[in-house]
């Protein structure tokens, strides 16, 4: 039981969806991948040199901006999964332990996309990124304030997402209070795209943003509310 009465979830106990060492793999793989990118395809794909290498922002741009909305989308997909089971409605759909899963698999993999979503850029020239500038918050050499919140995010992101496999270690009750920063994380990301991204301004973009945000927020108010009456009823004076 927990300090208020209210049954902790078998969720709490469970094992992480993802190994460690499948997690350190993927990873590993998205920070090269976005190396070889930047070093390889240029030689690999001579007719692409001019959009790879030139000075107008082509592939790595776009490949920037596409995997920033990947990763937004991932990252939404887990908040949603997670409140789902926080709030006991994964009861209802998909079930709690299908619903841990594909919030945890969601999780890593907007991290790995958030992760390419940033080194790749350092193969734009356009641009002129340099790695300080990508891992250093409010260093951008464009909009510095929105793009260091998307940096922040990222490490949050990274402080979220990788914090159950050292859960044993630093408790359930750390473990909670860390996944609490999953809500400050998805606003600061919400933020980074509706200040910093290109699309912004679009129809479609605004549509992605507004939906996403709203669902968020209807769910977490749910949670709350049945938090409460959990509370509520648990306290109540028992009858004969």
């Amino acid at each position: 039981m927990t300090s208020n009465g209210i049954k902790n979830t078998a969720w709490d106990e469970m094992p992480p969806a993802i190994t460690w060492q499948n997690m350190l793999v993927m990873l590993t793989a998205v920070v090269i991948g976005a190396f070889a990118a930047i070093v390889v395809l240029p030689s690999w794909l001579p007719a692409l040199t001019v959009s790879l290498s030139g000075e107008s922002p082509k592939v790595y741009w776009y490949l920037s901006r596409s995997t920033a909305f990947v990763s937004f989308g991932l990252l939404w997909l887990s908040m949603v999964f997670g409140l789902l089971i926080s709030s006991k409605l994964s009861s209802l759909w998909p079930g709690g332990p299908t619903a841990f899963e594909l919030h945890q698999h969601t999780g890593l993999l907007g991290l790995a996309f958030a992760l390419f979503h940033g080194l790749i850029l350092l193969g734009d020239h356009y641009m002129g990124y340099t790695l300080v500038q990508i891992l250093v918050p409010f260093t951008s050499n464009y909009r510095p304030q929105w793009v260091g919140l998307g940096q922040v995010g990222l490490y949050l992101m990274m402080l979220v997402g990788l914090s159950v496999y050292v859960r044993q270690w630093i408790g359930k009750q750390m473990w909670r209070l860390i996944h609490f920063l999953s809500f400050m994380l998805f606003g600061l990301a919400l933020i980074h795209g509706l200040s910093s991204g290109t699309d912004s301004s679009t129809a479609w973009a605004q549509g992605l943003y507004g939906f996403s945000g709203i669902s968020v927020l209807g769910l977490l108010v749910y949670r709350i509310l049945n938090t409460v009456r959990l509370i509520k009823t648990t306290r109540l004076p028992k009858t004969r």
